[in-house]
């Protein structure tokens, strides 16, 4: 009789192949050949391995088949997207610190996708990587949270870590290390550069609910209005994605409606300022003359245009995901929690409100 599966992943024993077989009614290698891709089996026979796979949580080991050659060790990023400035510089600081520790990339892209990143976790698993690196934004609910805990426990089970960059724990008992960045205290100091400016109306672009990165900048945002002690008027926050068209569709509708309620734009990260800026000089407007701007990020095109952002180390924080894994991997101890800082660069997007 198979082992029921242990849906926790916080057992140290693996489903083996011949349980698989068993469960499905074959042999040792008919399940071998069909994981491999190299039997052509009846439909009827493929199902009952693979639901026999997905029931038992079996993992093929892809190092014990590796034997008969040179394993390489491996680090494993996932991403939203591959284009986007922020998410390059962090895998461009993953790989870079792999190669130094002699470790080979693999990469995958989820879209932002919920649902997709979790099934990235799974196939990535199956590739025995030392480590799974996670970048970004993602909407994390508690079901979300639960099903990830889980693949975090199982990646410990067979000596992996899941490493959580630029985003916040899921909590204390998952074995996840955590390297991210201080986003609400970048939010914060980049909304009092504009308090400290005469700026009270300020609209903030690219809330969006869930999301861990745009809520820890909103949060930055309205702690510094209360510190100042300007009323927070949720009128003035916009939901948005995080691309550059958004910022560009948030400002014209905002603009369009014809009643210029706010003097500062405190865009979420610099593509959305940049799509921003771009709506405003369409209507015969001027960034800082007739709207101030700051962003967050300090990615292209931010210096180019003059905007005033929030620096955050974009390829440190990859290169920190991949130390900190495999010293954790290495030494063991509670998983580490690293938080890098930000700092304001000033540029030329922000005028100072001169009292009448």
């Amino acid at each position: 009789m198979a082992r029921k599966p242990n849906d926790s992943g916080k057992g140290t024993r693996h489903t083996t192949i011949r349980e698989v077989a068993e469960r499905a009614g074959v042999s040792v290698a008919t399940v071998s050949r069909i994981l491999s891709g190299s039997y052509p089996a009846a439909p009827a026979t493929r199902s009952k391995v693979m639901r026999a796979v997905e029931e038992l949580d079996y993992v093929a080991n892809s190092h014990a088949r590796a034997l008969v050659g040179n394993a390489r060790k491996s680090i494993a990023i996932i991403v939203n997207s591959v284009i986007s400035p922020h998410y390059a510089h962090v895998a461009q600081g993953v790989e870079t610190q792999a190669a130094e520790d002699n470790r080979l990339c693999q990469i995958g892209t989820t879209g932002g996708d919920a649902e997709r990143e979790l099934a990235m976790v799974q196939f990535m698993r199956e590739q025995h990587p030392e480590a799974v690196i996670l970048v970004g934004n993602v909407a994390a609910d508690e079901a979300y949270r639960a099903r990830m805990s889980r693949y975090a426990h199982a990646l410990a089970s067979i000596g992996s870590r899941l490493v959580l960059c630029g985003r916040p724990p899921l909590g204390p008992d998952v074995p996840a290390v955590v390297v991210e960045y201080d986003n609400t205290g970048g939010a914060f100091a980049a909304t009092s550069h504009l308090l400290s400016n005469g700026h009270k109306r300020i609209l903030f672009l690219g809330h969006r609910v869930g999301y861990t990165t745009a809520e820890a900048r909103i949060e930055g945002y309205r702690k510094a209005l209360a510190a100042h002690g300007v009323p927070h008027d949720p009128d003035l926050e916009v939901e948005g994605t995080l691309e550059r068209h958004e910022g560009y569709r948030m400002m014209t509708e905002r603009l369009a409606s014809g009643e210029r309620d706010f003097t500062a734009v405190f865009a979420c990260n610099d593509q959305i300022a940049a799509g921003a800026r771009q709506a405003i000089i369409e209507r015969g407007l001027n960034v800082p003359e007739d709207i101030s701007m700051v962003g967050f990020d300090d990615l292209p095109p931010a210096m180019d245009i003059g905007l005033t952002t929030v620096y955050q180390p974009h390829e440190e924080l990859g290169r920190t995901a991949v130390r900190l894994a495999l010293q954790h991997a290495k030494h063991g101890g509670p998983p580490p929690h690293t938080v890098l800082g930000t700092h304001l660069v000033v540029r030329s997007s922000v005028e100072p409100i001169v009292s009448q």
